[in-house]
């Protein structure tokens, strides 16, 4: 009892520490939005961050699930997260000096992108070294919660701050978070794996373990399949929402504010829901109604024209996105031992970052190539309606996709 104690406490302060991190990731982030879509009004320059600070995790994804197998995982969230503030500052300095320019942005978030990705996999993996198996459903939704508790609070301070402090300003505060972090993950003691496998096998075999490990077990990679085409649709949306709406409101970044912090708060909702009930017996079920109910609530949004409609839809949108996801870890927490899980969550992450790199070059080059132009200028619809169709397309196949989910998960 007293060792549970002490790994719940253990987990609870890591925890705190990623959430502190993640109000000033989200600030900054929320910033360079408005910021590059002031300098550009275009959907693909927005998509763009995203796809560079995907594409390098491509090539370090898979020596990063070596290095989580091999390395202490403090130790690389200690480098994760310096690394990270370095690459955040140094936008504040060229925004300081007045030399900030687009291409920076895309560069640096390239480097980040390398980071987040040592800090999102390692974090992932220590949920089943810390805690018991019964609690693993609700640290993942706690996980989640990180993310949407920082879209609480994070756009509504970035859009009051922004104007008076500037972009230097917001990574200033955003390093305050950093540290803080940094702090409570010198506090913790986070236990290493043992090494079972350690015979002598070749860096190539190493490199794509996780694949081979997913692919000779169907349950996973059925699992994989149907996640990575609901997440391509998802993603469409997440990408062309925020656009979207910025078209919709002539740049309008206080009513924008109010919808991500909605879905803050629906994630927040979600996730504390499921961490006090546990989520369902049947994890399966949990990721059916996290599917099911994404893609209704992206319909409503892309559906709606007024700003009460988009907040109540973000909510419901980010509001089963914990239920869908805690299910979906458990399962894999249960499915694979504790000293394979870098590798192999590591080659689900990959093929993740694929999925959304393709996911958002599509969105920004449908938008501002096809849907946009031809609403515009055949059917004579304001601006962002093209964006707005697209989304409910991806709305409609995500609800088609949930209707097979049971049968393929059986």
């Amino acid at each position: 009892m007293r060792e549970i104690f002490f790994n719940v406490k253990t987990f609870i302060i890591l925890w705190l520490g990623q959430l502190f991190s993640a109000v000033g990731s989200a600030m900054t982030y929320f910033t360079l939005t408005l910021w590059v879509w002031q300098k550009t009004e275009s959907a693909t320059a927005i998509a763009l961050i995203l796809v560079f600070y995907q594409l390098p995790q491509v090539i370090i994804t898979p020596l990063t699930g070596i290095l989580i197998d091999r390395t202490s995982r403090k130790q690389l969230l200690i480098i994760s997260d310096t690394g990270s503030a370095f690459c955040t500052i140094s936008v504040g300095i060229l925004a300081f000096l007045g030399t900030l320019q687009v291409w920076h942005i895309y560069l640096i978030a390239s480097v980040i992108g390398c980071f987040g990705n040592i800090q999102s996999l390692t974090y992932s993996t220590l949920i089943p070294l810390i805690l018991p198996e019964k609690h693993h459903t609700r640290a993942s939704s706690m996980g989640a919660m990180v993310v949407y508790g920082a879209g609480i609070i994070s756009p509504a301070l970035a859009g009051v701050l922004f104007p008076l402090i500037g972009l230097f300003g917001i990574t200033l505060i955003d390093m305050g978070t950093f540290a803080i972090a940094f702090c409570f993950i010198l506090m913790i003691h986070i236990p290493h794996t043992i090494k079972q496998d350690q015979e002598k096998v070749n860096h190539l075999s190493n490199l794509t373990f996780g694949f081979r490990y997913i692919y000779s077990h169907p349950e996973l990679l059925s699992m994989v399949i149907m996640v990575s085409l609901f997440s391509f649709f998802n993603d469409i949306s997440e990408t062309l929402y925020q656009p979207m709406i910025l078209a919709k409101t002539d740049s309008n970044s206080q009513i924008l504010g109010i919808v991500v912090a909605g879905g803050g708060l629906g994630g927040v909702v979600g996730g504390l829901i499921v961490s006090v009930w546990g989520g369902f017996k049947k994890l399966r079920r949990g990721i059916f109604t996290g599917f099911l109910g994404t893609g209704i609530s992206i319909l409503i949004l892309a559906l709606a024209s007024l700003p009460s409609f988009w907040i109540i839809a973000r909510f419901a949108w980010s509001f089963h996105h914990p239920l869908m996801m805690s299910s979906y870890m458990a399962i894999w927490y249960a499915k694979i031992p504790h000293h394979l899980q870098g590798r192999v969550f590591g080659a689900d992450y990959l093929i993740g970052i694929l999925v959304t790199t393709c996911s958002s070059l599509t969105a920004g080059v449908l938008s501002d190539r096809i849907f946009e132009p031809l609403l515009q200028s055949q059917y004579s619809l304001p601006s962002g309606s093209g964006m707005a169709f697209l989304i409910a397309i991806s709305a409609t196949i995500i609800i088609l996709v949930s209707s097979k989910v049971a049968n393929i998960l059986d």
